[in-house]
């Protein structure tokens, strides 16, 4: 690797304790900008001066179709689920069967993402996405889909998701560079979240109007126009390349484990996002039964609830676009339990605008923590190893899901949504204040009162 020219370096003094860094303090102890173009004067605005990279551009462009036809074929798969078996616990095993693969294989996408050309993976990935939602639709339209159907493909999307989301991750990574990272990392979010204000009320009109299939024909073209994009993308040499590779397949993994073990900042934020995952994420399972029993408004209530989260996650999107400085540990600890109160509130809520309210505050909250999760980890871990650390991160963020839902399904079935709800908003607050203060301990902060005019006061031992 050549050496980063001196005016390139730019480092931060911080304090010998890297989880009292990470508390109170930007990521790294030296932080050194990687290779690449420099940041130069940019005539886009501060929220998306990512766009200024000409590949990210046509990236960002097919992304907005692509999430607006993917929240279309969730919301048509969650309600076609629900209407098959009118079970809260089957749309719980759909979210399961489709990130289980996830949690068993998910250390191999990354090693997949790090080892082969990171675009024709994400070209091959796309066009298997692309058919097995026309093979829905289809099934959907004849009208001989049945429940197994709706399992079976979601798993097969599984497989899709384990090799597709770590090396997109390290894909627009490579694009942009270290220095615009954050943004594009939000710009991303902000346009998934554009889809899911889109996308679910397009899919409840056509599932009123004429059924769930042309909401999974539709998605699959869209699969296909990113495979078109990408193909006419000029990649630089140096992200088409393949790397070489001198040591087994398990030393890497091996390698990819122990900088996240090393690593205090990705360490923690794999802990949180945990938290989040089993008990945070599982909305699609909670918004079904709120549509279906607390306020029953059928499918147009549904999309209503999802595109609520996802004016409130937008919003937090272009929040987090906007901001400059290096995400903390402490902020992630805040958001989560911001997230964690939202939903407690929520379940207490039975008059219907308030609890849809509340819910543009959860998507916000949630979305505020991914972003910052995953631009910390991205920002914090070196190229060589991003694919792999990025694999696991999302092997708990999804993988971890595909525990949570059918719990969380099944604990509607018993207790009701709303106790459910509740019980989830708890686990989450308290994990947020639990691992708040792990950190605190292990970076032997404490918290002392004093007689001046700043009685309190955090000392580090």
């Amino acid at each position: 690797m050549s050496a980063v020219p001196a005016e390139r370096r730019v480092p931060v003094r911080l304090s010998d304790d890297p989880v009292a860094d990470q508390i109170g303090n930007p990521v790294g102890k030296l932080a050194v900008a990687e290779p690449g173009a420099a940041p130069e004067a940019s005539r886009w605005p501060k929220s998306f001066v990512a766009l200024q990279v000409l590949n990210y551009r046509i990236y960002f462009g097919s992304q907005i179709v692509a999430t607006t036809g993917l929240w279309m074929q969730r919301i048509a798969q969650d309600w076609m689920i629900s209407q098959l078996t009118g079970s809260a616990a089957a749309v719980g095993i759909t979210v399961a069967c489709q990130f289980l693969p996830v949690l068993f294989f998910g250390m191999f996408g990354g090693l997949v993402a790090d080892r082969l050309p990171k675009r024709r993976v994400l070209m091959v990935t796309q066009s298997v996405a692309a058919s097995m939602a026309a093979l829905l639709g289809v099934l959907a339209i004849t009208g001989v889909v049945q429940a197994w159907h709706v399992f079976a493909i979601a798993v097969m999307l599984g497989f899709v998701t384990v090799v597709d989301n770590p090396t997109r991750q390290a894909f627009v990574s490579d694009l942009v560079g270290r220095d615009y990272i954050r943004n594009a990392v939000s710009l991303n979010s902000s346009v998934f979240q554009l889809g899911g204000l889109i996308g679910p009320a397009i899919s409840g009109i056509l599932i009123h109007a004429i059924g769930q299939g042309p909401s999974f024909l539709i998605n699959s073209g869209a699969c296909l126009l990113v495979v078109t994009l990408l193909g006419i993308m000029k990649v630089p040499s140096a992200v088409a390349a393949k790397p070489a590779q001198s040591v087994s397949i398990a030393r890497q993994l091996s390698e990819g484990l122990g900088y996240i073990r090393r690593t205090p900042e990705v360490l923690w934020t794999i802990v949180l996002v945990t938290a989040l995952a089993l008990f945070g994420t599982n909305m699609p399972v909670l918004l079904t039964a709120f549509a279906t029993n607390v306020f029953p408004g059928g499918v147009g209530g549904y999309s209503l609830f999802n595109t609520l989260v996802a004016v409130g996650s937008l919003a937090g999107a272009l929040y987090s676009a906007r901001r400059t400085d290096s995400p903390r540990l402490r902020f992630l600890v805040s958001a989560l339990g911001g997230l964690g109160i939202g939903l407690i509130l929520a379940s207490r809520f039975g008059w219907e605008p308030l609890f849809c309210l509340t819910l543009v505050g959860i998507g916000m909250m949630s979305l505020l923590f991914m972003t910052s999760a995953n631009s910390l980890v991205q920002m914090t871990a070196p190229h060589a190893v991003r694919g792999r650390v990025m694999s696991v991160y999302l092997l708990m963020l999804l993988g971890c899901q595909a525990i949570g839902g059918p719990i969380v399904g099944v604990v509607i079935d018993r207790i009701g949504v709303q106790s459910t709800m509740l019980l989830c908003g708890s686990i989450v607050g308290l994990a947020a204040v639990g691992a708040g203060l792990a950190m605190a301990r292990q970076s032997k902060l404490t918290v002392s009162v004093s007689r001046s005019r700043m009685p309190l006061q955090i000392v580090h031992r």
